[in-house]
Formats: structure tokens, sequence, C-alpha cells
């Protein structure tokens, strides 16, 4: 696909990132023997991926504003637009050397997505999307799986972490979902599952709970693919409220219907 300049800008940031987390990732399996474990290195590899996006996609565009994970946000001088960055998406797998994580960039132009780039450095893929102009993994266009009977469906989500709200509501979700749907798999990267849900991997996704950058790219992305991409009500307010729900236009119905008599 030949890319435009603003995703070749994003795109360098989470090549450049992701070969230090790829470095890094390997040095988790050697501290998993230690008495102190990985977590100092893990919270220092996500910092030093933080601080490569930033560098270099303020060097590109020094006007605009970003949220990111770890360093919060940061006003430009440009209102307009947004970078909306997670450094280490899945850091609970990156954490226990589980090669199921990703660096996730999305540009918000006047509250809208407008690009989004998801990257995994370990499994090589690359998800990218711009508005109006598809999305696309490892230059491969993509589009959502077609199935339409969710017994049929693969569908991905999370379970809420220890002493995390929300707990009893997932309870509550979850045993509608498991007598209608073939199979739940829960990934630990928000990220990825809006990617793989974008590619046809997965049929669907949904969960609660979420920061704006855990899935922000991943909305552009998972949209331009031809998912259905909405709050849990049906709504736009993934970035707000923390809940989403993605599918092709008759399984996000049917998860929707479903999340909605649960609750």
């Amino acid at each position: 696909m030949a890319r435009t300049a603003l995703l070749n800008v994003m795109v360098n940031a989470v090549l450049k990132a992701g070969r230090g987390l790829a470095r890094d990732f390997g040095e988790v399996e050697n501290l998993q023997v230690s008495l102190k474990g990985p977590g100092d290195f893990v919270s220092a590899a996500d910092r030093r991926s933080e601080e490569t996006l930033i560098a270099e996609l303020g060097k590109a565009r020094p006007s605009y504003s970003f949220l990111a994970e770890e360093s919060g946000v940061t006003e430009g001088s440009d209102n307009a637009h947004r970078w909306i960055i997670d450094p280490l998406d899945g850091t609970m797998n990156f954490l226990h050397g589980i090669p199921i994580f990703a660096i996730s960039v999305g540009l918000e132009r006047e509250g809208t997505m407008v690009a989004g780039v998801i990257y995994n450095p370990i499994l090589n893929e690359l998800y990218v999307a711009e508005r109006g102009n598809g999305a696309f993994f490892n230059d491969r266009r993509m589009r959502a799986a077609g199935r339409s009977h969710l017994a049929d469906c693969v569908v991905a989500t999370a379970m809420p972490q220890l002493n995390r709200p929300g707990q009893d509501l997932f309870v509550r979700e979850l045993p509608p979902m498991m007598s209608r749907i073939a199979g739940i798999r829960c990934n630990g990267s928000a990220s990825m599952d809006l990617a793989w849900t974008a590619s046809g991997r997965l049929d669907g996704y949904w969960q609660r709970g979420l920061s704006a950058w855990d899935i922000a790219a991943g909305i552009i992305i998972a949209r331009e693919a031809g998912v259905i991409v909405t709050d849990t009500n049906g709504g736009d307010t993934m970035l707000e409220s923390g809940s989403i729900v993605a599918g092709n236009e008759t399984v996000h119905r049917g998860l929707v219907d479903l999340l909605g008599k649960a609750g």
C-alpha cells in the first residue's frame, strides 16, 4: 500500500519503539527466575517506549497535543489534533513473556479518530488505517469476518482485573454470551483484540473499563475494515465511557442485545 506522509510518521515511530520493546522482551524470560521478578524492568520498558513515541511524533508534528498512558496530557499549540498513545498495551502478557502485546498510536482530529497504527514487534504484525482509505495488515487490505451466526463466532473479551470495578457485571454478562457464542477468548490486549477483529481472526469483541489509549487506534482500524464499533449501549462514547463492542453488523447487533439483557 502507498502510505501518506502522516501514516509514515506514525509507522516510523512505532517501528522504532518496537525495536526497543523487542529487545526488552528478550530479557523478561531471564528475569522471571529472580526474586524481585521483572516488574520494575517492564515498567521501565513501558516508559522508554513512550519516550520514543513522543520524541518521534513530536519531532514530526511539534504542535500536536498528546494523551499518553504514562505521562498523561501534554497540550500543544494545535488544539485540533491529539496523539493518543499506549506504549505497551498488554503489560501483563509482556510481564509473563507472552507475545501478545502491542504499541498503539491513534490520531484524533477535532474529536474524531482519523488514523491509527497498532504494532506487535514480536509477531511482526503491523495494522494501519487512515479515515476513508481502508485498513491494512502488513500492507494487505483487511475486511471484517462475514459470519452471521453467533453460534459460529469466536469473540474476545477481558475479565476485570483483581480488585477492579466491574466484576459483578462481568459475571452476569458471561453466561448468556457463553450460551450463544462458539468460543470466547481473553487475549490480554485491547488493541490486539480490535486489530484481530478488523483482520477477521476474531468475529467480535466487547469489553468495559478501558482507557482511551487502549482503543483509540483500534477504533479507526476496525471501522476502516468494515467493523461496527460502538460503546456497549450502541453509542459513540467509547473513549469517554471505556466500554466497547465490535463486530460485523450482525455480530455487533447480537452482542449489544445480549449485553443489554444481562445489564
